[in-house]
């Protein structure tokens, strides 16, 4: 796979008084697709969010692309920054914005291109999402979820990232929906080369789209590999997880 475009090393992270995180350590290579996984409650989230520097971890270390995240001025922040996508659980969308400038805003703010240009780029961006052009005047309220989602995807890809950080992405959609959202995060890596860094509790996702899957569990790693290694690991939770996948396939097959 190459270089490692994510390091997380011996990361500690108290809140409210509980410790979230034990000096736990994961790594992603360039061009992984990756899934995070772990009971409610285990740190998923937040530990995204300190690997792209929105909360800061009570010891430890991330890197991403070999640059120190909490070392790091905020000017080489805002350079790093270009670098990564986010796409938020809620997608973080502005409802006072149109759909085409809700896409065009890191444009705005990390480019000084003339902002009809900015513009005509989101269009592209909503393209490339799969939506069409007519979306593009559309405020966030007049979108089904699923096409929010895509909007929100479109905007984590305004600054052509390398990687791309998904919080839940399949979080809230019917199942043809989150099925199609996979199947574009799939051909959007491929196509563009992305590394994909997941949060994700759906089953169907780790099936379809995952080449490696992480699983966190008492504040470290448990277990890292394909879905078929994972299920060799005797943990509770792991083997609930993977028994519901189980009984919805003899469930759809009538047994």
């Amino acid at each position: 796979m190459g270089d490692n475009v994510i390091e997380v090393r011996d990361v500690s992270t108290t809140l409210g008084g509980h410790a979230i995180h034990r000096k736990l350590n994961l790594s992603v290579a360039r061009g992984e697709v990756i899934a995070l996984i772990g009971g409610s409650g285990t740190g998923k989230s937040v530990l995204l969010r300190e690997i792209i520097g929105l909360l800061r971890p009570q010891a430890g270390r991330i890197e991403l692309f070999g640059q120190s995240v909490w070392d790091s001025t905020a000017q080489q922040m805002n350079v790093l920054r270009k670098r990564f996508g986010v796409l938020f659980q809620d997608g973080a969308l502005f409802s006072s914005l149109s759909v085409e400038d809700n896409v065009a805003v890191p444009l705005f703010e990390h480019t000084r291109l003339p902002h009809a240009t900015c513009r005509q780029m989101a269009r592209l961006k909503l393209a490339l999402a799969g939506l069409p052009p007519d979306t593009a005047r559309k405020r966030p309220s007049e979108l089904s979820g699923g096409m929010r989602k895509r909007v929100a995807l479109a905007r984590a890809l305004a600054l052509d990232p390398e990687l791309l950080f998904l919080d839940e992405p399949t979080s809230g959609l019917d199942p043809i929906s989150a099925r199609a959202f996979d199947s574009l995060i799939r051909l959007l890596a491929d196509s563009l080369g992305l590394t994909v860094f997941l949060v994700t509790h759906d089953l169907d996702t780790l099936f379809s789209i995952i080449d490696r899957v992480i699983v966190l569990a008492d504040g470290r790693v448990l277990g890292s590999g394909s879905v078929a290694e994972l299920k060799h690991i005797d943990d509770p939770w792991l083997r609930d997880y993977f028994a519901a996948r189980a009984s919805e396939e003899r469930m759809a097959h009538g047994n």
